[in-house]
């Protein structure tokens, strides 16, 4: 799934490792051998984590220069005198009225 998602930002090294690990799941996944399941389990996991590491850092960089766009227009607002007021309230379910 994290392949199919990366789509063109993975590398052709990251997929051929990622394929590999998914075929060697798949054939220990056939026989009944715990250990080799588990050892290409963490294979694959490894494989998958570090294109998942690669595919966050860019999607949270992207995302901190939108957000630095944001802040900017969110100034806007104080600029022009509104103040955020800090209340409590109760909330009055129907029953108790």
């Amino acid at each position: 799934k994290t392949l199919e998602e990366a789509g063109d930002k993975a590398t052709d090294e990251e997929k051929e490792a990622i394929n590999s690990a998914i075929s060697g799941l798949e054939e220990a996944l056939k026989s009944d051998d715990k250990d080799d399941i588990e050892a290409k389990t963490k294979d694959l996991t490894d494989a998958s984590t570090n294109l998942a590491q690669k595919l966050y850092a860019e999607q949270a960089a992207a995302s901190a220069e939108t957000g630095a766009t944001d802040a900017g227009g969110a100034d806007v607002g104080a600029e022009a005198g509104e103040e955020a007021v800090d209340a409590e309230f109760e909330e009055v379910k129907e029953e108790e009225k």
